[in-house]
Order: C-alpha cells, then sequence, then structure tokens
C-alpha cells in the first residue's frame, strides 16, 4: 500500500466530468463499457494512436495529445487505466498492464489500419509491457519520460533502500523490449529531474533496431509537451509508421 501510494495518484471522475475535462471528447467504446477517450481527425484516419497516460490525474486531462494528432490525421484513444477515472479495478503493474493488452486488442478489432502505442513516464512502462504481448497487432511504440526498470529510478530517489527487494511492481521496460522487433522512439527530457534522463539512455541502448531517441533540450518531466511543435510529431509518426531509423533534423532533438 505504501508503494502505490508513492507510485499511483489517480484522480475519480464519471464519464461526463472525464469528456468535459477533455474538452468534449467521447467515451470509448462506450459510455457503458468506457476505457477511454476517443478523438477523430477531420479526415479518415490513416492510423491509430493510444495513448497510455502518466501516473497522477485521469485520461481527460491528456487532450493535448488529441489536438497535435488528429491534426496529424491520427485517430487517437486516451486510455484509462483501472482505479482511474470512472474505471472500477486494482492498481498495480499486472493490473494495468493486463487491462491495456486488453485495450490495444479491442481497437486492433475496432479500426483497420496501423496501431501506434504511446506512453508517457509510468504509461511508458505500461506501453513496454502491452506492446511485447501484444507486438503482432502494434506498429510501432513511442516512449516519452521512460525508464529502463522502475528499480532503477527507485534506487535513484531512496539510495538507502534496499529497492530490488522491496518492489512490487516492476516495470521493466528494457526486458520487455529487448526483441520487440518494431519501430521504437525513447524521447527523454534534458532536466529530468523524477525519472533522469540516463534511465532513459539506459532503455534506448537495451533496445534492438529500429529505433531513434530524441532528446528534448531544456525540458522538465512534465512541460516537455510544450517545447514539440507538429514537425516534431509528424517526424516521430513517420518513423513510427515507417520504420526509418534514419535521425531526424529538427531543431528541438538531438539524436546519437
Amino acid at each position: 500500500m505504501f508503494q502505490d501510494k508513492l507510485l499511483y495518484f489517480p484522480e475519480r471522475a464519471s464519464v461526463a466530468e472525464m469528456e468535459r475535462a477533455s474538452g468534449g471528447l467521447s467515451p470509448w467504446p462506450s459510455a457503458p463499457d468506457f476505457r477511454g477517450l476517443l478523438a477523430e481527425p477531420d479526415n479518415p484516419a490513416h492510423a491509430t494512436a493510444i495513448i497510455f497516460h502518466g501516473n497522477a490525474g485521469h485520461a481527460g486531462h491528456r487532450q493535448f495529445y488529441a489536438g497535435v494528432l488528429t491534426r496529424l490525421g491520427l485517430r487517437v484513444i486516451l486510455a484509462e487505466y483501472p482505479g482511474y477515472g470512472p474505471r472500477p479495478g486494482e492498481l498495480g503493474e499486472k493490473s494495468l498492464v493486463a487491462d491495456a493488452e486488453q485495450t490495444i486488442a479491442l481497437a486492433r478489432r475496432h479500426y483497420d489500419g496501423p496501431l501506434l502505442v504511446i506512453g508517457e513516464s509510468l504509461g511508458a512502462g505500461v506501453a513496454a509491457a502491452a506492446s511485447d504481448a501484444q507486438r503482432e497487432l502494434i506498429a510501432g511504440l513511442l516512449l516519452i519520460t521512460p525508464w529502463d526498470r522502475l528499480e532503477q529510478v527507485a534506487a535513484h530517489h531512496y539510495p538507502l533502500l534496499p529497492v530490488q527487494w522491496l518492489l512490487r511492481d516492476h516495470y521493466d521496460s528494457a526486458g520487455h523490449l529487448a526483441s520487440l522487433g518494431r519501430p521504437v522512439m525513447v524521447a527523454i527530457a534534458a532536466r529530468d529531474s523524477i525519472v533522469p534522463p540516463q534511465f532513459g539512455r539506459a532503455l534506448y541502448a537495451a533496445l534492438g533496431e529500429p529505433k531513434r531517441l530524441a532528446v528534448i533540450d531544456g525540458a522538465e518531466h512534465n512541460d516537455w509537451f510544450a517545447r514539440l511543435d507538429d514537425a516534431w510529431w509528424r517526424e516521430a509518426i513517420a518513423f513510427l509508421l515507417s520504420g526509418d531509423a534514419a535521425p531526424a533534423n529538427t531543431a528541438k532533438d538531438t539524436y546519437p
């Protein structure tokens, strides 16, 4: 229970409250069977992106993803976790990852075209594990402010504790993605004090090709989005859809 209070910060809300918080996005797949919020582009979508958000609040607070990605022609599902928003269920890695696998499978049944998975912070750990299990269904994976293994971040913040023996949830993204066989982009915030950049770099080093590393200059853990523009997202999505691992030429990123 103590670990849960350090790792999970859910905000409870009704479906209607989440719709309002998101600016009117639609319940997905329906209000009675709520698993997230849906945004459709103005023209027919050429791909679908599932977003797994960070550990605080609820999916309705992540409408900024829908804004930029629908402009690029993507359908966007802001996935919600068990125990967050209006959803019942337990907190914890086992519960969140199993549910994320079901969300990916359901989206695949509902929509044709490429399926992309995007995870931020805790959501990167969820996305990595679920994508490993559902690798045949996805086209690419974007991990934002991720870690390699949760125990590494925990040891950084609590250096006097034997965290490797105390942790209940491990979120071993490096292990899950070592042989994914899909394009993976790792985006790290250069000044991140919550998940310091070295853990994202360690994850990137553990990945097989095709992969890409993006360093968001000057960004902290929670302000990275404001430092990106549509061009950044366009190149990121193109990489995930094409498998082209050549580095992009942008002012906001540095690549190895």
